[in-house]
């Protein structure tokens, strides 16, 4: 007999809901404001230390000014708004502190200045940016087309997977700087005939390939994750987590960060394709890594065919038996079939999440568990 599929059991948590009056939108959209305006006149302030040389060149620095100004007194405002309806009113006094500290360090007002580079620096405006558009963006399409609406936004273990997020997205520019020295040592193994090939090809082709080519290394360091027990824990903790949402794909160990990005820029600068399909390919795997872990129910069609979908990757996310050690692609199923691994039950979605182990609920606990594992 067949494996018997069941529904997800999401339970409704009132106690997390974000309703208008019960000071939980108003509080967290105080602390949220505040907390990016601190970090945007931290930015400004010292950009050569924590802002990233290759991001800088993609923003308007003015332009962003002019949204620190708005998101300083929006944070105000809503931490205001506690003390009326006298709801969450820590949360909002908290967002107030925070804002009068951005204001007294200078605020929008901070003079923009002329950057010395860095060979190494912390990504906070990287960090900035990718979290307010995620939050923005993804916190409104999965309340509008979720899959689970039951689910809260503020789920358990989001914490946890916010300070994966913050503390991977800081190092951004240590992840660069290692690929970078890593693609410097294989000149020697580039072949600058296989670099004119390809970039006399349309962009559309040149994005494409490398879409397939980034693709093809993601499965096997993928599969090499899950069916070596010594590096499964490594990989372990991104699959760790138990609820799905856009933040979930956040929680990754360090080591896996450096390991897969570099191994992706390696092979991509081994095509040698132009620049402008290299940034085109890094917009739509960075979009895709969201959007694949996300609680969002959109009825794909045939293109779940062709591109890894939220259900398609919730089931490599699952702990039950039929998708164990599977769906192992990031970008297409192309892999996935080609080696014996898809698996995509009709409309089914997953019951269960996590690992058939469980790991620390600590980002401590989880980054010391791979090399426990290692060692013994």
């Amino acid at each position: 007999m067949g494996y018997q599929y069941r529904q997800r059991d999401v339970p409704r948590r009132r106690d997390r809901e974000f309703k208008i009056g019960n000071g939980r939108l108003s509080g967290y959209g105080s602390l949220f404001f505040s907390s990016m305006s601190l970090a945007g006149v931290l930015s400004y302030l010292y950009p050569a230390y924590l802002t990233t040389q290759e991001l800088r060149a993609g923003y308007d620095a003015v332009f962003l000014q002019e949204v620190l100004k708005y998101s300083m007194w929006l944070a105000l405002f809503l931490g205001a708004i506690t003390f009326v309806i006298n709801r969450k009113k820590r949360l909002g006094f908290t967002g107030i502190v925070i804002t009068l500290v951005a204001f007294a360090l200078g605020g929008y007002n901070v003079p923009l200045r002329g950057i010395e580079a860095q060979r190494l620096s912390l990504g906070l405006d990287w960090l900035i940016l990718t979290f307010m558009g995620s939050v923005l963006i993804f916190t409104a399409l999965e309340n509008i087309f979720p899959k689970y609406r039951q689910q809260p936004i503020l789920r358990d273990e989001w914490e946890l997977d916010f300070g994966y997020f913050c503390f991977n997205h800081l190092l951004i520019s240590a992840v660069l700087l290692f690929g970078n020295f890593v693609v410097a040592q294989s000149q020697w193994a580039m072949n600058h005939n296989l670099h004119s090939l390809v970039q006399s090809m349309p962009l559309a082709l040149q994005v494409l390939l490398l879409l397939l080519c980034a693709d093809f290394v993601l499965y096997w360091e993928h599969r090499l994750y899950h069916e070596f027990p010594k590096l499964w824990g490594f990989h372990a903790v991104h699959h760790s987590v138990e609820t799905m949402d856009w933040l979930a794909g956040s929680r990754s160990h360090v080591t896996t960060v450096f390991v897969e990005r570099t191994l992706v820029m390696l092979a991509l600068y081994f095509l040698g394709a132009d620049k402008i399909a290299l940034d085109i390919y890094v917009a739509i795997a960075a979009l895709q890594a969201i959007v694949i872990h996300s609680n969002l129910g959109f009825n794909w069609g045939f293109l779940k065919y062709l591109v890894v979908t939220p259900q398609y990757h919730h089931w490599h996310h699952s702990s039950e038996n039929p998708a164990i050690d599977t769906n192992y692609a990031a970008h297409t199923p192309l892999f996935d079939r080609l080696f014996g691994t898809y698996h995509l039950p009709g409309k089914y979605w997953p019951a269960e999440y996590g690992t058939t182990k469980k790991l620390p609920k600590t980002f401590i606990g989880q980054f010391i568990y791979p090399f426990k594992n290692l060692f013994l």
